[in-house]
């Protein structure tokens, strides 16, 4: 069972400096993620686990909850259990009216 998170509950979390990785396509982030999330595209997940291996919790963020989901499903088969998936994603990040940072 992967734990999940809503946009209201990961706000005061990204404000306290919370690790959220964004793993949709870059030019998906560069138009607009999170402020202080990682890129770490879907595709690039396989050759990238390690960067999930974190201290605390890491919160999973794509546009909407799906991609996030397989990504922490995939995570969960390497014993990666500190992962939890951002239901609304980045979508219902901007529409809560949230701060979005652009670029790399």
């Amino acid at each position: 069972m992967i734990a999940e998170i809503s946009i209201a509950e990961l706000e005061p979390l990204v404000a306290a400096g919370s690790r959220v990785i964004d793993v949709r396509e870059t030019d998906e982030f560069v138009s607009g993620h999170v402020p202080h999330a990682i890129s770490i595209p879907l595709s690039t997940l396989p050759d990238r686990v390690d960067d999930f291996r974190h201290e605390g919790t890491v919160y999973v963020i794509c546009q909407s909850g799906g991609r996030s989901m397989r990504a922490c499903q995939f995570l969960a088969d390497f014993d990666i259990n500190n992962v939890v998936n951002v239901v609304g994603g980045t979508s219902g990040w901007i529409a809560s009216g949230n701060a979005v940072a652009t670029g790399d």
